[in-house]
């Protein structure tokens, strides 16, 4: 049996990334931050946290992180079904990653969906779709958006669907750098906009395009979802883009697209946990069927 105590000592730790923060917060004196940490650890024979700035945990932290973020939940969920009428009841902390292309699509009207439905705290954590899933098996989070297709240990990946993306620029930039059309060598002159360094949508559709890959080309970064449309806009460079957020663009001829036939196709998930409480589950069914409505399905 976990002390509970050790088990606040230790999140709080984790999540502020420092042993004084965490005693801060906890009302407790530094020494006794770290002493419960430590008699965890002992009590487990294991080290939970690496013990640097920011302190993080480590893989068997992260594992025990998830248990707590569980507990935490589990604890919420039970007040309320004993107590459904405590108006006093304070919002259950939920945390989720979402990649920024969904959230400034789908599942961006969603939010409102979810709080007015669910007496939640959210926090919503941004990240590329291929990056969110670190965050669900760092216990960071108890459910994200990824695609990602394999679950973690102890946790389920539901379809959701898949977004398609589209290589779009101005018909200016067109014909500035494509005036007959893509080839290798005007892809690879012509500036692109990525999101991120880790955004690998650009190479996958070059690959896709060519049939090889192509490493070396111009690019420029930027880490927002509006700031890389309005770079699109403004004619700085071309970029693959969620069809669903450029199509009234495309029908007005601000934005064309430059190879029809080569679209790319993210399929995603939503990977929660396998034995959810009434509240997770609830919400995991509200956020499934909000994204098979909007999302591209299957045939």
């Amino acid at each position: 049996m976990f002390d509970r105590t050790q088990l606040e000592a230790f999140s709080a730790v984790v999540q502020h990334g420092s042993f004084e923060r965490a005693a801060t917060v906890l009302n407790v004196t530094r020494g006794a931050i770290s002493q419960r940490v430590k008699a965890l650890e002992e009590a487990l024979a294991t080290m939970l946290v690496v013990r640097e700035k920011p302190v993080v945990a480590t893989r068997k932290g992260e594992i025990l992180l998830r248990h707590v973020r569980a507990l935490k939940t589990l604890e919420d969920d039970t007040i309320s079904a004993i107590l459904p009428k405590l108006q006093e009841r304070a919002p259950v902390p939920i945390a989720m990653a979402v990649n920024a292309d969904s959230l400034s699509t789908w599942f961006g009207p969603l939010v409102a969906q979810l709080l007015g439905q669910f007496k939640i705290a959210l926090e919503i954590i941004s990240d590329d779709q291929d990056h969110t899933f670190a965050r669900l098996t760092k216990g960071e989070v108890m459910g994200c958006v990824s695609s990602e297709p394999n679950a973690i240990a102890g946790f389920e990946a539901t379809p959701l669907g898949a977004m398609h993306y589209l290589c779009v620029a101005t018909p200016e930039f067109r014909q500035k750098y494509f005036p007959n059309g893509m080839s290798i060598t005007t892809a690879v002159t012509a500036p692109a906009i990525l999101f991120d360094r880790k955004d690998a949508l650009h190479d996958q559709y070059l690959e896709q395009l060519f049939g090889v890959k192509v490493a070396q080309y111009t690019r420029h970064y930027l880490p927002s979802p509006t700031a890389l449309l309005d770079g699109i806009c403004a004619g700085l460079g071309y970029a693959m883009a969620p069809g669903l957020r450029i199509a009234p663009l495309l029908k007005t001829g601000q934005l064309v697209e430059l190879t029809p036939s080569c679209k790319v196709s993210v399929p995603l998930y939503w990977h929660h946990w396998q034995m959810e409480l009434p509240l997770a589950q609830a919400m995991t069914q509200t956020i499934t069927a909000h994204a098979r409505k909007m999302l591209d399905q299957p045939a």
